[in-house]
Formats: structure tokens, sequence, C-alpha cells
């Protein structure tokens, strides 16, 4: 048995490869949800016409699907490996995103989504991995603050991309190109990337070996704490999503401007990763997630009491909403990349189950977390806000218990 001291490290691909190459298996998230946003009017038409606010289940199944499939995806690639567990989630992605594009039914076309879902943890979930397998620390928190850079570009294009694609072709066509998405990232990381975690490294697929990781991962309070907090991140998150596109057009009257209006958000937001790449060796993790926590918590609380007492004027409720929004997005772009880094430093040892039980639990409880938000939509703004505001607030609560010495530890 090779001595792991002396064992070659893993081989890397160029630094700039590796980032757009794990950038576009993450981007498969983006460009599933965010396409799908100029649909919505036109499914809940067609499928759920007694019931409009039902169409942005068709967001939250499919989150809620990775969810449960993350839970999975990082313990199988710690037994088989990281590529092969990319290639078949990204298999029955494809595979559910055909069935989607046939489903008769509102219902039926949510659970091809929630199984389109689980496929797609693979590749979100194990691609997290196969950084920690290259990177730890600062380096870790740097590279992923470039992934979600170039990540958040995708928002930027989906929805005009999904809009041209349902103009032509009609909304079932937008599954279509799920599939050629996929079936092109796939193929560069099996042609590119060589497998990152040694034969010598994987663990056995059994019950108790799991039973004890899991307990492992759980035991420590940087972990339990960093869970909480991307749930509520992400819980925000998905509610903004969920709840956009019908206040860009019922409240605002601007539908037909939404695919524009939201390449602005995605871009501007973006930014947060550049912004976190270049202050986050200097500053550290936990003061950046503390500061980015504090002034969204103060900005949204400012936005709450504005539109509750109608203080803004009709020509500028339209930019204080759309600044809010961008706020939203550039606080999740700007923490969760140092959230994670800061979770999986003491777990590295076993990232796939570390990065699966992180994920899973935070997808999960965000969407729980975001669906009662988004639903609760009623023309105005507010109920999205005054949720979002919820969710900042137990953050900034929760930020008092993540432990110092393990921010240090990690590179505070």
């Amino acid at each position: 048995m090779t001595d792991i001291a002396t064992r070659p490290a893993p081989a890397r691909t160029g630094q700039t490869e590796f980032i757009a190459m794990i950038a576009m298996l993450f981007a498969t998230i983006a460009f599933s949800i965010d396409s799908m946003l100029p649909a919505l009017p036109e499914i809940a038409a067609e499928l759920s016409p007694d019931a409009p606010n039902a169409a942005q289940l068709i967001l939250t199944s499919f989150v809620f699907g990775m969810g449960l499939g993350t839970l999975f995806a990082g313990p199988l690639s710690d037994t088989f490996g990281r590529k092969p567990v990319i290639l078949a989630g990204a298999a029955l992605y494809c595979v559910a995103a055909v069935a989607a594009y046939f489903a008769p039914t509102l219902e039926t076309v949510l659970l091809a989504r929630l199984v389109q879902g689980l496929g797609a943890a693979g590749p979100r979930v194990v691609s997290l991995a196969l950084v920690r397998d290259l990177y730890k620390g600062r380096e870790m928190a740097k590279i992923m603050s470039f992934v979600m850079m170039v990540f958040m570009l995708v928002p930027a294009v989906a929805p005009s991309v999904g809009a041209g694609i349902i103009h032509f072709a009609g909304w079932r066509a937008v599954f279509l190109a799920f599939l050629l998405f996929s079936a092109l990232s796939c193929l560069w990381i099996g042609l590119r990337q060589a497998e990152t975690i040694h034969p010598e490294d994987r663990r056995p697929l059994r019950a108790a070996a799991l039973w004890l990781g899991l307990r492992e991962v759980l035991g420590h309070r940087v972990v339990l704490v960093s869970i909480a907090m991307q749930s509520l991140m992400l819980g925000a998150l998905f509610a903004t999503l969920s709840a956009t596109q019908s206040i860009f057009d019922q409240t605002f009257g601007r539908g037909d401007e939404f695919p524009a209006w939201f390449a602005l958000i995605a871009v501007l937001s973006g930014s947060a990763s550049f912004l976190n790449a270049r202050l986050v060796m200097r500053l550290g993790m936990r003061r950046m997630i503390a500061r980015a926590v504090l002034g969204q918590t103060v900005f949204t609380a400012v936005m709450v009491l504005l539109w509750w007492e109608g203080a803004w004027s009709a020509a500028l409720a339209f930019p204080a909403h759309l600044v809010w929004t961008i706020s939203v997005f550039f606080v999740c772009s700007l923490i969760m990349g140092n959230l994670n880094a800061l979770a999986m430093e003491p777990v590295g040892h076993q990232a796939g189950m570390a990065s699966s039980v992180i994920g899973a639990v935070s997808t999960v409880v965000s969407v729980l977390l975001a669906v009662p938000v988004g639903l609760a939509f009623d023309g105005s703004p507010l109920p999205l806000m005054v949720g979002v505001l919820a969710f900042a607030v137990a953050n900034l609560l929760l930020l008092n218990l993540l432990p110092k010495g393990a921010a240090k530890a990690a590179g505070h």
C-alpha cells in the first residue's frame, strides 16, 4: 500500500480551465432554474389556470429533488470516485428532462423535475468535493469565489435563452436545452479532468461506515452552524427566485422586460464573488460573512419599513425593488463560498460525505422555508421582503454561534 505522505497529489488541469469546468457543472443548476422563469406564465395558463402561483413549484420541486439527491451523491463518490458519480447523475438528469418534455399535467412535470433535481445533485455536490480534493482553506475559498463569479453569469443569459426557446418552440423545448447543456459539460469533464480520489482512499459503501461518517461530520459545531446559515441564505434566494417573475409582471407591469432586468441582476450580483476573491485572503472568511449578513439585515429592514409606510413614489418603487433584489443575490454570492469552505475545512478527509450532508440538509430546509414565502405573493413585494428579513435576522443571531477558533483555523 502506498504511504499517503509519499503518494502523488491528484493531477490538476490548469486553474483557469478547472474554474470554468466546475463553474459549468454548477451552472447546470442555475440554467435548470433560471431559464424556466419566463415560462412560468405559460405553464400556469396551460397547466394550472386556477392556481397560477402553483407554477412556482416548477422551480422548487427541482431544488427539493436536488437536495434529496445531495445526501447520496457524496458518499457514492467517496466509494466509486468523483467522475463516475458526476456522469451517472447527469445521465439521470437528462432522462428526467425528456420525461418533463412529454409530461401532460403539472403534477407529472413536477415529478419529472424532482427526479431531474436528483440527477443534478451528482454534478453539483461532487464538483464541490472535487475542488476540496485539490484545494483547501483560503485557497479553496478563492477558487470557489471565482467559480461562483462565472456561475453567476449564467443567470444573466438563462432567462433570455429560455424566452428565445419559448418564442420559437414553446416552453417544453427548454427541457431539450437542458439535455444539450448537460451533455456538453459531461463531455468536457470526461475528457479533461482526471479522477481526484485515489483508489486506496475510497470508502466502502457500508451502512455502519456511513453512519459513523455522518456522526463525525455533524459533530463539528462549525459544520452545524454553516448548514443553518446556508439554509436561511438559500431560503431567501429561492423565495426571491420563485416570486420575482410574478412581481416584475403583476406588480410593476414589466413582464416583457424581465429577461433583461434579470440579466442586470445576475451580472451585478455576480461581481460579489469577484469582490470576495479579492478580500477573503486579507479579511478572512468569518469577517466577510459577518459584514455581509449585517448589511443585508439592515438594508432589508429599511426596505420593509419604507414599503410598509408606502414611502415610495410610483417612479421610485420599481428601482427600489430592483436594488433590493440585487442585494439578495449579491449577499448570497458573497458568502456562500465562504460558508462552504469553513464547513469543509475540518472534514476534508471525507469531503464527499461532508459536501453531501451540508448540501442536502441546507437545500431541503431552504426549500421548506422558501415555498411558503414565495406562495405568499399577493401582488406586492412586501411578503417576500418580510420573509427575507426574518431569514437575515436569524442568520445574524447564528453568526454569534460560529466558533471563532474554527474560523481562525480555517483561515480567518
